[in-house]
């Protein structure tokens, strides 16, 4: 059996995790790794696409591959979609309000907890997601103004996904994402029909453009009852 390609991918992990090679750095082309471990470049690709499954690097196509901040990531779940794309392909029918539309300047104590830069302008909106007559998810978004440049509520209450790739022609490429469950707050109790519930379940994706820039830190808060988390995986 070749294990070759998994001693290259952890050898490339390795200078990663000892940051050798830093967030944000791109690593070497296929063809500069095939010289400096003697290997074939279906080998080398292999480790590559390892590490891009692992999500400690990203690829640009036509640019290479980059390397993520990994202190970021704890998992890898599935594909990237608007909520109102999920919501059509699970055939359920949701209406959006819009409570809260603002714009605000990200301090260090945002900082912190979105990703985004200290000081750049953003837009801060709480959307609600209401199922039969409840009030089942809020979304509590960040988008960076200079990136999403001109949202509207009226965008905010339809598709924000939609405005930014077909609007603005921007091309979104990827999440880190976390998904946690946590107290029941009483922002939860104010906005949410939580009913009994003690805890709700928490998504929060700290979204970029594909050459790599974060422009959006959102999290979905769900009513426990509501929510369900789906995923395929595949066995290596």
């Amino acid at each position: 059996m070749n294990s070759r390609y998994i001693e290259i991918y952890e050898e490339i992990k390795k200078e990663i995790l000892e940051q050798k090679i830093r967030a944000g750095e791109k690593l070497p082309s296929e063809n500069t790794y095939c010289k400096i471990y003697g290997a074939s470049r279906g080998t080398i690709r292999k480790a590559l696409d390892l590490l891009v499954e692992e999500g400690f690097v990203h690829r640009q196509h036509g640019k290479g591959m980059y390397v993520l901040d990994h202190h970021l990531i704890s998992f890898s779940f599935g594909g990237l979609a608007s909520f109102k794309e999920a919501a059509e392909s699970s055939g359920q029918f949701f209406t959006t309000l819009v409570p809260l539309f603002e714009k605000i300047r990200i301090d260090d104590s945002l900082h912190e907890k979105t990703k985004l830069p200290v000081d750049k302008e953003a837009y801060k909106i709480y959307r609600i997601r209401k199922l039969d007559q409840e009030r089942v998810i809020l979304d509590i978004n960040y988008f960076l103004t200079e990136i999403v440049s001109g949202l509207t509520i009226n965008q905010a209450e339809g598709s924000i996904y939609e405005y930014i790739e077909e609007k603005l022609g921007l091309k979104i490429g990827f999440a880190q994402r976390v998904i946690q469950v946590e107290p029941v707050t009483a922002k939860d109790r104010h906005f949410l029909d939580v009913k009994s519930h003690p805890v709700v379940a928490v998504v929060k994706n700290f979204v970029h453009l594909q050459d790599g820039t974060q422009f959006e830190y959102t999290e979905s808060r769900h009513r426990p009852d509501r929510f369900v988390f789906t995923d395929f995986v595949r066995r290596r």
